[in-house]
């Protein structure tokens, strides 16, 4: 681990949080929402800072550390630092609130100072979860995702059920907070036996020292559950994905986006579950990527039969999770920059198309298919970029979908042929989705009076739509800006994983030495 002097990270969080509470106190509106603005960009300057300082060379090294004694009778510390695979979600989740607070600055009609004030307390938690190093300390970010979230959705949320929408979503989580506590503490309690020590003194939750320890073959399978079980509420993926759909019908778009954009469960799976209980992970990534398929195609085929764009882009992100799943399941070099490249995508594409359909239901107060029909008449530029984003979204060569996809599907026809099979059949039904949705809702006549009268993108919503799809291309293009950045991490993932004792199984050993 690379030690600073300057806590640059502890600054990353705090920021947000800083200015959460003086955009709450500050009497003036307009100056709580300019306060706002300039910390979230300030934010994104120092995430940028972070990147640029990270080494890519060294990705599986954890670095920029910061380690001081938390509660030092536990052994629970505050831990935090970067590598390969968590250094690009940084400056993708400032982006992303950027993005929330300027669609946000107009829509916003009430208590308008609390809620930018939620916005930038759930940026900061969320920097927090991607940067802790601590178990203890990566649940307690985890936790405090919730208490925003829930506000947000129910009191700015845009559908009658707003309330029971934000109850669901909580009920959800904690429920899913359970087995990761018991993970947690079973991992604390498994270090102080393996080093013959006492509870009292040699529990540990620190991840570095975590992935040290042997974890027992009787342990490794119930960690992994717990571990699944916990990540994957938040991911999510079929049978615990209902509360999305809800959110998107209920809920704020500019919270939504950020909830479509920041997949926090995938990468718990790809931080914790695998890496702490390798073996395990190994032994059933046949049921993982069984379980990644099922997503794909059940959510795929749900999103077929969607006549309203919120709802139709849930469960797209759902289906295309399950994309993702099937990618890590292949315990391949290609399916994990894969999977962190289309996590990645998701902050672009799947944000950016949600707030597409915000500037819509902001204008027309639905988003139902029967109340599109000729919208790409009198708001082109608006259509323009939702079918840019689309064709990124199903992979169009040329977008960052493109690499993104290339690389699951294959690492999927690497691990196992039906798999690869599922995963194309997922790309082709993603296609005809959207496709469908996109010719049925905005190219045909105009029926309703309201159409001929709302306005096309303004100035502040192109400029935010700007940002992402010229981002969308640089990726599509020059894949390796991203790549590189997470090579050397992604093939230390692997490599511990073949360390394994299970991989000297022949089989599985020439499966992933592909």
């Amino acid at each position: 681990m690379n030690n600073v002097s300057f806590p640059l990270l502890s600054f990353t969080i705090l920021l947000p949080l800083l200015g959460a509470i003086i955009t709450g106190i500050t009497c003036n509106i307009n100056l709580a929402k300019k306060i706002t603005l300039i910390i979230a960009s300030l934010e994104l300057v120092l995430t940028l800072i972070a990147l640029f300082l990270f080494n890519p060379s060294d990705g599986n090294h954890f670095q920029l550390v910061e380690h001081y004694a938390w509660i030092p009778n536990l052994n629970i510390e505050y831990l935090i630092g970067i590598d390969g695979i968590s250094v690009l979600f940084l400056p993708m989740s400032a982006l992303l609130t950027v993005i929330a607070i300027i669609a946000s600055w107009n829509s916003v009609q009430h208590q308008q100072r609390f809620h930018f004030a939620l916005l930038l307390a759930l940026e900061g938690v969320t920097i927090g979860v991607f940067l802790a190093l601590d178990t203890i300390l990566f649940f307690l970010f985890w936790e405090l995702t919730l208490p925003p979230i829930f506000f947000l959705i129910s009191l700015w949320g845009i559908g009658p059920e707003r309330r029971t929408a934000a109850m669901k979503y909580i009920l959800f989580m904690l429920a899913g907070g359970v087995p990761l506590l018991f993970a947690v503490i079973i991992l604390a309690i498994n270090h102080a036996n393996d080093v013959g020590g006492t509870l009292s003194q040699n529990l540990s939750f620190s991840l570095p020292l975590l992935l040290e320890t042997k974890l027992p073959d009787n342990l490794q399978p119930i960690v992994f559950t717990l571990f699944l079980l916990g990540f994957s509420v938040k991911a999510p993926f079929f049978p615990f994905h209902t509360w999305l759909p809800s959110v998107a019908m209920e809920g704020p778009t500019q919270l939504t986006s950020l909830l479509l954009g920041l997949k926090l469960g995938i990468y718990g799976i790809l931080r914790f579950a695998i890496p702490l209980a390798p073996s395990a992970a190994v032994e059933y990534s046949w049921a993982l990527g069984i379980l990644g398929a099922i997503t794909l195609i059940y959510a795929g085929l749900i999103a077929l039969q969607q006549t309203n764009l919120r709802r139709l882009l849930a469960y797209a992100s759902i289906s295309h999770v399950g994309l993702i799943i099937i990618g890590i399941s292949s315990l391949t070099i290609q399916g994990i920059q894969g999977a962190i490249f289309q996590l990645v995508n998701f902050t672009l594409i799947s944000s950016s198309l949600m707030l597409i359909a915000g500037f819509i239901q902001h204008r027309l107060g639905s988003t139902e298919i029967r109340h599109l029909s000729g919208l790409a008449k009198v708001m082109p530029r608006l259509i323009t970029f939702y079918f840019f984003f689309v064709l990124a979204s199903i992979g169009l060569p040329g977008t960052s979908g493109f690499p993104a996809e290339l690389l699951l599907i294959f690492g999927a026809l690497t691990a196992h042929h039906s798999l690869g099979f599922t995963a194309l059949a997922g790309a082709i039904l993603s296609a005809a989705y959207m496709l469908s949705f996109t010719r049925k809702a905005f190219f045909g006549p105009i029926t309703q009076n309201a159409i001929n009268k709302i306005q096309d993108l303004r100035p502040r919503e192109l400029a935010i739509l700007c940002i992402p799809a010229l981002l969308i291309l640089v990726f599509g293009f020059s894949p390796n800006t991203l790549l590189e950045t997470n090579q050397v991490a992604a093939e230390a993932w692997i490599s511990s994983l073949l360390e394994q004792p299970i991989m000297k199984n022949n089989e599985l050993l020439g499966l992933l030495s592909q």
